[in-house]
C-alpha cells in the first residue's frame, strides 16, 4: 500500500508538469489573464505534488524513539501547507484580476487557447478522480487533499473555457478580469477548506459518531467476562487508529483471565478497523462508573 502511495505521488508531479505546459501555452497564444490565472494555479499543483511526495515519504517511516506514535501526521501537515499555498495563490490571482480590470486589453486567438485549456482540464479531471478515489480507499489525507485541489482546478478550467469563449462574442474585454476574480474566489474557498479539514486531523479530532458507536458495540459483544468499559477515546492518524479505554472486570478475576478478555477485544477491534494501536486500562469492580459500555454476558 505504501509503495502504491509513493508511485501515485510521483505520477502527480508528472501530470502537473504536463498540464502546466499546456495551460501556459494556452495563455501564450491567447494573452488572456484569465487563462494566466489558471496557469498560475497549476504551478501550485506542481509544488503541491512535490510536497505530497515528501509527506508520504515521511509518513511511511516506522515509529522510532523520537516518534513513538509514528510519522503519520506528516500527511496532515502537508495538507495544511498546501492549503496555505492555495490561499496565497488566490490572493496573487486576485491582484492580477484587479490590474486587468483597471487596464483591460483584448484577448488574442481565444478559441485556440480555450481548446488547449480544455485539454488540460480533461487530463486534470481524470487524475483528480484517481487521487480522490485512491485517497479515500487508503485513508491518505495527503492524496485526498491533492485530489480535491486538482478537482477545484478542473472547475476553474470549465468556468474559464465557457467565459473566455464569450469575450469575442460580447466584445467586453473586462470579462477577462471578472473571470480571473471568480477563479481567485474559488481557489480561496478551496484553500480554506483544505486547511480546516487537515487541522482537524492535527488536533486529533474524534472520528465520526458512527465509528465510535461501532467500537462501543464491538467492546460490548467481545468483552465477555468483563463488567463495563468507560472513558473510550478514539483518534485516527492516516490509516492508523488509536483506541484507548478503561475496562472494569470482577475484582476476583486473575490477571491472566483479564488479559485474555483484552486480547479478544483487541482482535475484534482490529478486524473491524484495520491497523490499530489499542490501549486498555484494566480496573477492579469498585471502579465501575455505570455510565460507559455495558459488556454483554
Amino acid at each position: 500500500m505504501n509503495t502504491s502511495r509513493i508511485k501515485i505521488a510521483r505520477a502527480s508531479i508528472g501530470v502537473s508538469l504536463v498540464c502546466l505546459s499546456i495551460k501556459y501555452s494556452a495563455y501564450f497564444v491567447s494573452n488572456s489573464d484569465a487563462l494566466l490565472s489558471d496557469a498560475i494555479e497549476t504551478i501550485l499543483n506542481v509544488i503541491a505534488a512535490i510536497g505530497t511526495l515528501w509527506a508520504l515519504s515521511i509518513a511511511v517511516l516506522p515509529a522510532d524513539d523520537n516518534h513513538p506514535y509514528g510519522h503519520g501526521k506528516a500527511e496532515y501537515l502537508s495538507a495544511v501547507i498546501e492549503g496555505v499555498l492555495v490561499v496565497l495563490t488566490a490572493l496573487g490571482i486576485l491582484i492580477i484580476a484587479i490590474q486587468d480590470w483597471m487596464h483591460p486589453h483584448p484577448v488574442k486567438a481565444p478559441f485556440f487557447g480555450i481548446a488547449l485549456n480544455a485539454l488540460a482540464g480533461c487530463i486534470n479531471l481524470i487524475w483528480a478522480r484517481t487521487l480522490i478515489s485512491f485517497g479515500k480507499r487508503n485513508s491518505s489525507q495527503a492524496l485526498l487533499a491533492a485530489g480535491e485541489h486538482v478537482q477545484s482546478d478542473v472547475w476553474t478550467t470549465v468556468a474559464l473555457v465557457l467565459g473566455v469563449s464569450l469575450i469575442p462574442l460580447i466584445h467586453w474585454d473586462k470579462l477577462d478580469s471578472v473571470l480571473s476574480g471568480l477563479v481567485a474566489l474559488n481557489v480561496l474557498y478551496t484553500g480554506f477548506s483544505m486547511m480546516s479539514r487537515s487541522m482537524s486531523g492535527l488536533m486529533d479530532e474524534a472520528p465520526e459518531p458512527k465509528c465510535v458507536d461501532n467500537v462501543r458495540a464491538i467492546i460490548s459483544k467481545s468483552g465477555t467476562g468483563a463488567l463495563e468499559a468507560h472513558d473510550l477515546r478514539i483518534r485516527k492518524v492516516g490509516t492508523l487508529y488509536f483506541v484507548e479505554f478503561h475496562l472494569v472486570v470482577p475484582s476476583e478475576m486473575s490477571v491472566h483471565d483479564a488479559h485474555v478478555i483484552c486480547d479478544d477485544i483487541e482482535a475484534a477491534i482490529r478486524e473491524n478497523l484495520g491497523r490499530s494501536s489499542i490501549h486498555i486500562h484494566v480496573e477492579p469492580a469498585d471502579k465501575a462508573k455505570h455510565s460507559g459500555v455495558l459488556v454483554l454476558s
